[in-house]
């Protein structure tokens, strides 16, 4: 559990999230990620040169991702700063900032910097000599559809451990598609009054279109109407599962960055020093084989257990959901409403860019636990690997 690890109110944002292939296809994710930060800190009047250390969550490789956190830091602005890169799929941002928190926590750093950057479209692909091979064939890996497509300890695809979670928790079709058709309302409230609520972390991206002219991406694209009749019509993706294209994420690409800092350094950075955002604990977790959806239910038990607290003294939950069963499985073994949490979108309607991801969700819960007058924020989601990760914040 921490006491001095904190968020300042309003020391974050989201970029909006482009659905794969789109207006951020070709563009590396470090450059763009640094860049955006550089204008927000601009925006908030702040000097990156603050930062003391920085961590760079990115899991599809960029170029030159060798120099990774400190070539970000160089270009952002932020001096002489260290860094290092963390990788770890979806979860990526709760690691780091889990151990931006250490660091602040153990009096190493006064002030650090997340920048969560990825960019699954177009990604790498990979060759490695294999001399031994049958005429010299080379070892190939395309990082995002090769891994997507097959765990390399279990041999199984993403989508198979949702249905293999379905199906031993007796999981039906039905269900999915209305709880699908939820997530989609509640992002609806999330754009009601001009986009209010995500106006409140969102900032804008300024993409190249060439080298005179810039377009900027103000609101997530590649987000699909959804009714009820619409996925009532959708054939399930195996023949026996429960999901179709519509109860699963697509690929995105983003950024974020969120700065953690000790407490009194946060109140100076705040927009409002009233708010205060401790981080109170950390919860990782690893399930069975080919049963990722379960990981982040024990990740959050786990976080809740170091923080002295229970699920019903948590005022937001958001899950990230690249399946639909992802949020069925949460619902069923925390014992709490499905449709109560994951207010305002998740990833399952806005798109899956790996280490942005659970930034996103984070801000987002941070920002509705605000609105509700303060209290426990409770931020969990699956990774590669069968795995999880999970964090706790306060929020006033």
């Amino acid at each position: 559990m921490f006491k001095n690890a904190y968020i300042p109110y309003g020391g974050y944002y989201s970029s909006p999230f482009c659905k794969w292939m789109g207006s951020l296809a070709n563009i590396n994710s470090i450059e763009l990620g640094a860049a955006t930060s550089k204008r927000w800190f601009a925006s908030r009047e702040l000097d990156p040169t603050i930062i003391d250390y920085l961590y760079l969550g990115v899991s599809v490789g960029q170029k030159s991702i060798f120099y990774g956190a400190p070539w970000a830091a160089a270009m952002m602005g932020a001096g002489q700063a260290p860094g290092q890169n963390i990788t770890q799929a979806c979860a990526t941002a709760t690691t780091a900032v889990f151990n931006a928190a250490l660091a602040v926590e153990s009096g190493s750093f006064a002030t650090t910097y997340c920048l969560l950057a990825d960019r699954p479209s177009n990604g790498p692909h990979t060759i490695w000599p294999n001399p031994n091979g049958p005429g010299g064939e080379v070892i190939a890996e395309n990082w995002n559809m090769d891994n997507i497509a097959a765990d390399p300890a279990t041999g199984k695809d993403m989508l198979t451990t949702a249905e293999n979670v379905a199906r031993e928790h007796g999981f039906t079709r039905e269900q999915a598609d209305e709880l699908t058709l939820r997530r989609y309302a509640q992002y609806a409230e999330a754009l009601a009054d001009d986009r209010a609520f995500q106006k409140r972390y969102m900032f804008p991206l300024e993409v190249p279109v060439s080298r005179k002219e810039t377009k900027l991406v103000e609101a997530d694209e590649g987000v699909t109407a959804t009714s009820a009749e619409g996925l009532a019509r959708l054939r399930t993706v195996q023949p026996d599962g429960i999901h179709t294209y519509g109860a699963q994420t697509h690929p995105a690409d983003a950024n974020a960055g969120i700065v953690v800092t000790t407490r009194e350094r946060a109140r100076d950075l705040s927009t409002d020093p009233r708010l205060a955002v401790q981080v109170v604990a950390y919860g990782h977790a690893r399930t069975k084989p080919a049963h990722m959806p379960m990981a982040p239910a024990t990740a959050a038990q786990r976080a809740l257990d170091q923080a002295g607290l229970t699920i019903d003294q948590i005022k937001t939950v958001k899950n990230h959901s690249p399946f639909i069963a992802n949020d069925l499985h949460l619902a069923k073994a925390l014992g709490i409403d499905a449709h109560d949490f994951n207010n305002y979108g998740t990833s399952l309607v806005y798109g899956h860019p790996q280490a942005p991801t659970l930034a996103r969700l984070l801000i987002e819960a941070i920002e509705e636990t605000a609105l509700k007058g303060g209290g426990y924020a409770l931020v969990t989601g699956c990774a590669a690997g069968d795995s999880a990760a999970a964090l706790v914040v306060k929020v006033g």
